[in-house]
């Protein structure tokens, strides 16, 4: 490994692009302890601490904490998503956009213009909803969060947090442009890591005094590295469907003859079904805890509580819904069909047009079960690990957070290694190469 890593230092473009990226995360990170103007830290810290399983614990989850520190990068990169997704059901639904993500480069740089315009809304609208909801925050001895509320106060959180969304946003645009990797997920996986330290700290703390003995510890390294390894297999598993194309005779040229395959990813969504369902069934507990005096959302809230057999049950079957539905968004069997007609290609033994992608479609809800039944596996796995009858683990390891770092891990790595074979030095990995992920 560390002749690799100075294989890595003696590319100077590589060089130049991995420090490049290093130190726009150490950007974000500072920026991640510089808090909101006008904004009491501690008392909201004191609020976040009884808030977990709810919707925001999952939002500070992807803003890397800064929600919970009430920092300038409060928002993250949330709206950032959440507008590239507002627009992907867009071009599903809506002709005029379909018609832009067909027209190569120019429509691609139109849909992520949108997506712009779409996180500053996105992030406008937010930033006031926390300015009134920072204002109306007790702590325990009654302090207010927000030392001079008014219309000042929300002017300024919103100018302040959107502000902070735009920079963050922009940040990642140059680490997928001049750094290496996916900016956006590196933003969001640097944030997740952030939070390991703590977590090694207060399991440490455990055996030091006795809370956790060295044998549970054993069992809960094996559990981690089996689900690493589950996840690098699912993440990297394709189905890969032989295509053949005819040759064409051009002038004096022959063009095609060659063989190829159409690479269907057994989780294609990655990790988005999961945020749907963790948003839905989060989102009870979150009212519950603003109507404290209605019995029924009490009931509801302790039905739905993180670990109980129906909260397992629910959303294991909401996170394999959101798998088969966001995958019948991001890829489409019919263009892919008409496609490989339009290019001379077709599926030996299958017709070309309607049966060709009839037979896609068939096979990609085959593969996509499995993916579909892992990832509702690996969501409620920490939930089952964390109960004191189980195996009591110290901290929540697993879920939305830990799909996301392996898979922005194998996504740089397949980067780098990619640079590397560019001047013809050996990658990471001597068998084998890491396939690009999609979702």
């Amino acid at each position: 490994m560390i002749t690799k890593l100075q294989e890595i230092f003696s590319i100077p473009e590589l060089k130049r692009r991995v420090l490049f990226t290093i130190a726009l995360l150490i950007v974000y990170r500072v920026g991640g302890h510089i808090t909101t103007p006008g904004v009491d830290a501690t008392v909201i810290t004191g609020f976040f601490a009884g808030q977990k399983g709810t919707i925001f614990a999952l939002y500070d989850l992807f803003a890397g904490g800064n929600l919970e520190k009430a920092t300038i990068f409060a928002l993250g990169i949330m709206p950032y998503i959440s507008a590239s997704i507002i627009l992907q059901l867009f071009q599903a639904v809506i002709p005029y956009f379909e018609k832009l993500a067909k027209e190569g480069e120019e429509g691609r740089k139109k849909i992520t213009q949108y997506t712009r315009y779409g996180t500053v809304i996105l992030s406008a609208i937010q930033a006031f909803g926390i300015a009134i909801f920072l204002e109306n925050l007790r702590g325990p001895a009654g302090e207010a969060a927000v030392m001079f509320p008014g219309m000042g106060f929300r002017l300024l959180t919103i100018l302040t947090l959107t502000s902070g969304t735009v920079f963050v946003m922009w940040l990642g645009e140059q680490i997928s442009e001049r750094g290496i990797g996916n900016g956006i997920s590196l933003i969001i996986a640097i944030g997740i890591i952030a939070r390991y330290p703590t977590d090694m700290l207060n399991t440490w703390r455990e055996i030091t005094l006795g809370q956790m003995s060295p044998f549970r510890l054993a069992i809960l390294l094996v559990i981690m590295a089996g689900i690493i390894a589950g996840i690098i297999f699912v993440t990297q598993g394709q189905r890969r469907i032989p295509v053949q194309y005819a040759k064409r005779v051009v002038g004096r040229k022959i063009y095609g003859g060659q063989a190829s395959h159409i690479p269907l990813g057994v989780n294609i969504a990655g990790v988005i079904p999961i945020i749907f369902a963790q948003s839905l069934i989060m989102f009870p507990g979150t009212l519950a805890a603003f109507f404290k005096n209605l019995a029924f959302m009490q009931t509801i809230s302790m039905i739905l509580q993180p670990g109980a057999p129906v909260y397992i049950i629910l959303y294991s079957v909401i996170i394999v819904f959101f798998t088969y539905f966001y995958t019948a968004i991001v890829f489409n069997p019919v263009d892919v069909a008409d496609n490989m007609k339009k290019s001379g290609g077709f599926i030996p033994g299958i017709r070309p047009g309607k049966r060709t992608a009839e037979y896609i479609d068939r096979v990609l809800s085959r593969i996509t079960l499995p993916g579909a039944i892992f990832l509702a596996f690996i969501a409620v796995l920490p939930d089952i690990l964390m109960k004191p009858t189980v195996l009591n683990a110290p901290f929540y390891f697993g879920g939305t957070g830990l799909l996301i770092v392996v898979g922005v891990t194998l996504d740089t790595l397949r980067q780098i290694e990619s640079h590397l074979l560019m001047r013809h030095y050996e990658g990471f990995v001597k068998h084998g190469r890491l396939r690009g992920r999609r979702g």
